[in-house]
Order: C-alpha cells, then sequence, then structure tokens
C-alpha cells in the first residue's frame, strides 16, 4: 500500500508521524509520501514538501505568500495524479486539505481519510458539506465532536482517542513521570511566526516583573524560526529581568518541571494540561477590540481552549484578543503561580478532562480502522 500523507504544521507532523508508524507495524510494505516536518520524514516518508514553506495564518500573511501557497497546491495535486496513492490521509490543515480532499474525488484516485478533523465546530461549520462529499473516514480527537458531526449534521465518524495523550505517555515511559519545580515557569507563545510575535513580548511584559530570585523563565521555542528572533523579543522585552532560557522542539521538557504556564491557544494547552501545569491560555490578535465584538458572531463556541472545550467549563483562565494584555495576564498568572484555590480548581478540572479523553492508542485505533477499509 502506498499513503500520501498531508501534515500543514508542527502537531500535525507530530500527530502523522506516530500515524504512520502504526499502519507500518500493520503493513510492513507499506510506503509513504506527502507533505509534512522532520517528524513524518524520520518516520520514512518521502516529503515532497515541508510545511514551514506552506504555513501561513491570518489574512495579511496568507494574501501576501498566496503565490506560494497556489503553487504549493498545484504541485501536490500533480503529485498526487503521479503518485497514484492507495489513500490519502489528511491531518488538519482544512483550507488546504479540503481543497485536496475535493481534487482527488473529481479524479477518482483513492479514498481520502481524515485524521484529525478540522474544527469545524468553532468556525466555518458549512465546511461540513465538503466534507461529507469528499471524506470515506473521519477520525476525531476530541470527545465533544461526537455528538456536533453524529447527532447535529448526521454524519457518522471514527473517534479513537487523542493522541496527545499517547505522545505524552509514551515521554513519560521514557524521561519518568513529571518532577515540577515550584520556581520553574514556562512561556509556550505558539510555532508560528505571527503567533510568537504577537503573544511573546505580552508574555514577557507580564511574567517576568512577578519573578523572584531563585525562580527560572522558560521559553519553549520551536526549530522552525531563528534563534535570533526570538533574541531580538527577549532583549526587547525582558532585557532588566533574570536571564530568560530557551528551550527549542523541547516542550514536554519543558512543561515536565514546570509549575505554571502561559499557553498560546492551541493543542499546547491540551499538552500543558496533560501534564498537570496550571496555565493561563493567551491569544493576542491586532485590533483586539475589534476581534472582541466580532467573536461572538465568528466563533461557534464558547471557548477557545481545548481544555476548557473537553471540560466544556471554564477550566483555565483564557485572554483573548484585546483582553490578552500585559496587565490582565500578569493578574491571571499570579493567581496560579503558587499553591492556592485558583490552581487546586484548575488540577481538579485536568482530572475529569482525562477521564473525558479516555487512554492511549489513538494512532493505533486510527490505523487499523484505515487498513480494514482499504483492504477490503
Amino acid at each position: 500500500m502506498k499513503f500520501f500523507v498531508i501534515a500543514g504544521e508542527a502537531s500535525g507532523d507530530l500527530h502523522a508521524s506516530h500515524l504512520i508508524r502504526e499502519l507500518r507495524q500493520r503493513d510492513s510494505e507499506a510506503s509513504f509520501v506527502g507533505i509534512g516536518g522532520n517528524l513524518m520524514q524520520s518516520e520514512g516518508c518521502r516529503l515532497l514538501s515541508h510545511y514551514k514553506d506552506l504555513a501561513y495564518m491570518g489574512v495579511w500573511p496568507v494574501l501576501r505568500h498566496l503565490p506560494t501557497i497556489l503553487k504549493g497546491m498545484q504541485r501536490c495535486k500533480q503529485s498526487l495524479l503521479e503518485e497514484k496513492p492507495t489513500a490519502v490521509i489528511l491531518v488538519d490543515y482544512p483550507g488546504f486539505n479540503l481543497t485536496m480532499a475535493r481534487f482527488i474525488k473529481k479524479h477518482a484516485i483513492c479514498p481520502v481519510f481524515y485524521y484529525i478533523s478540522p474544527k469545524i465546530w468553532a468556525w466555518k461549520e458549512g465546511r461540513i458539506k465538503q466534507i461529507k462529499r469528499y471524506v470515506d473516514r473521519l477520525f476525531s480527537i476530541l470527545p465533544f465532536e461526537v455528538d456536533f458531526f453524529e447527532k447535529k449534521h448526521h454524519y457518522p465518524i471514527s473517534y479513537v482517542g487523542n493522541p496527545t495523550a499517547d505522545e505524552i505517555y509514551a515521554y513519560q515511559q521514557a524521561h519518568g513521570k513529571p518532577c515540577p519545580d515550584a520556581h520553574v515557569f514556562a512561556l509556550l507563545p505558539g510555532s508560528r511566526r505571527q503567533e510568537v510575535q504577537a503573544n511573546l513580548p505580552i508574555m514577557l511584559d507580564a511574567v517576568v516583573p512577578t519573578l523572584h530570585k531563585g525562580d527560572r523563565l522558560v521559553v519553549a521555542t520551536v526549530s522552525t524560526l531563528p534563534k535570533v528572533f526570538y533574541d531580538e523579543i527577549i532583549q526587547a522585552h525582558a532585557q532588566d529581568g533574570p536571564v530568560i532560557e530557551q528551550q527549542c522542539d523541547m516542550a514536554y521538557q519543558v512543561l515536565s518541571t514546570a509549575s505554571a504556564a502561559c499557553v498560546t491557544s492551541g493543542t499546547a494547552t491540551l499538552e500543558t494540561a496533560l501534564f498537570r501545569v496550571p496555565q493561563v491560555v493567551c491569544y493576542h490578535t491586532g485590533w483586539g477590540w475589534f476581534v472582541k465584538r466580532l467573536r461572538k458572531w465568528v466563533l461557534k463556541v464558547p471557548y477557545i481552549s481545548l481544555v476548557n472545550l473537553i471540560c466544556d467549563s471554564e477550566a483555565v483562565k483564557e485572554l483573548v484578543a484585546s483582553d490578552m494584555n500585559t496587565n490582565k495576564l500578569r493578574e491571571e498568572f499570579e493567581k496560579i503561580k503558587a499553591e492556592g484555590p485558583a490552581r487546586t480548581a484548575i488540577l481538579h478540572h485536568y482530572e475529569e478532562m482525562g477521564r473525558r479523553i479516555g487512554g492511549p492508542g489513538a494512532p493505533a485505533r486510527a490505523a487499523t480502522e484505515i487498513i480494514q477499509i482499504v483492504s477490503q
């Protein structure tokens, strides 16, 4: 079997790499080709393009790089025709991937599987029509998605569990259980340049003044962004504070020792919760006051963090748009920095979230079902 895999960002690369590993265990002759990152490549996937060449967020960055994105789409379409895969596996990244799904069905290339479904329950709910038309089987990793797809839209899906639970379980098996240090605090400002530019300066301005002698502040960085990029932001916003540590592509190691964190909304909020680290969820945007007023018209859900969505309550504080500012973040961070009712409440919610997600085994369950379907 030949699988064509498309992942458009760091978290997708991680999840796809584990799915590839499970598929190969079930079919030792399987081959893999597609768009992704270093982790997929390390599992034997032949990369046609690296996701960092196509991953842009925000209206202006997308428009500015539109020629590059369109060329990438065209190359991907041509590769799909040339490679003639047994099946295509799409991983999140809906703008690009649903376009590819439509192309695949139009040309009757092969079955289309979607691993880590698009978050259409948050926005662009109309994409359900594309999913119904072009996706043969959708694999959900969030328990509340079952009701959304099956009850609201009458589209059967497979809930396989959450791969983040697998990834953290594997990390802890290899490195031991977390050993949080009351003097270590973490900043996880995202994996895209625009996210880091928007959130890291405010995080630093808010957190650095709260630190005391002996405290350590660690920034989780990513290798897809240059170190000098982080250095310039840190120098501009923490030059009179303590030494700020950077740990590149080591978010799990950062979270293993941290006692509290500021986290840009995304998969990292779930990772932080599974490591049982109290957090404040941050998402700053330009024109924040305007975005805040538009939020109720654009977002279809009451929360932006996966933790709160899974718990169906405000388990962790969310600071979004204009609410993500230095004063509010400092106030919320100080509530969770030391032992107290705020930390206790968050940790209680984390236990409930873990029960709702279930145990590890997501990529294994998805791989088993994919092999069963394509073998019929």
